[in-house]
Formats: C-alpha cells, sequence, structure tokens
C-alpha cells in the first residue's frame, strides 16, 4: 500500500509539474518549436510587410497630390508584384526545407508552424 501511495502521489505531482509550466510549448520537440518560430516569425514579417507597403503607397499618394512626383499605375502593380514574388520564394525555400525532414519530426514542425500563425 505504501507502493501504491507513493506511486499514486508521484503521478500527481507530474501532473501538476505539467500543468503549471508557464512554456508548454518548451516541452515539446525540436522540430514543433522550429516550426513554431518559423510560422511566428513569417506571421509577423508578412505583417510589417503590409505595414510598410502601406505606408510607401501612403506618401507616394501624398507627393503626387503636392504635385512632386507623378505615379504610373503600371510602376505600383509592378512594385507590389515584385515583392510577392519575393514572399513567395522565402515560403518556397521554408517549404523546401522542411520536406527534408523525417515524417515524425516534419509533421511536428508543421504542427509548430500553424501554432506560430496562430499566436504570432
Amino acid at each position: 500500500m505504501n507502493e501504491n501511495a507513493v506511486n499514486g502521489n508521484h503521478q500527481a505531482g507530474e501532473a501538476t509539474t505539467a500543468q503549471s509550466s508557464p512554456f508548454p510549448f518548451l516541452e515539446m520537440g525540436t522540430s514543433f518549436v522550429i516550426g513554431l518560430a518559423i510560422g511566428y516569425f513569417f506571421k509577423k514579417f508578412f505583417k510589417i510587410l503590409l505595414l510598410l507597403l502601406g505606408l510607401g503607397i501612403v506618401v507616394l499618394f501624398v507627393l503626387e497630390s503636392k504635385g512632386s512626383i507623378h505615379l504610373d499605375d503600371k510602376m505600383i502593380e509592378s512594385g507590389v508584384s515584385t515583392g510577392i514574388n519575393s514572399f513567395q520564394g522565402l515560403v518556397a525555400m521554408v517549404k523546401d526545407r522542411l520536406s527534408h525532414m523525417k515524417l515524425s519530426s516534419g509533421a511536428s514542425a508543421i504542427a509548430g508552424f500553424f501554432a506560430g500563425i496562430k499566436f504570432g
């Protein structure tokens, strides 16, 4: 009976420790943490990229309304499409790198990626 009481307390202690961890992602595997970091980075990077793009377009519109520059719609479209192509290239590179991981670690990395997107 003493042995059961000790095992019961030990298991309860483990459950308490696992629940009280302030960073549950640190208990996951390395692939999950890598995917989490990449997903978080992509979400933040994309937000900053859109912020800078919007700011740049507004500045260009203000300069055009003051008569300082003349804007052509095709010039704006080509600049935006260049940025989109660069971002797509970055995504393709990360996809290619993650596809070379083992199946179990790749699945963990993908789960971490989506968690990073959600929490980012």
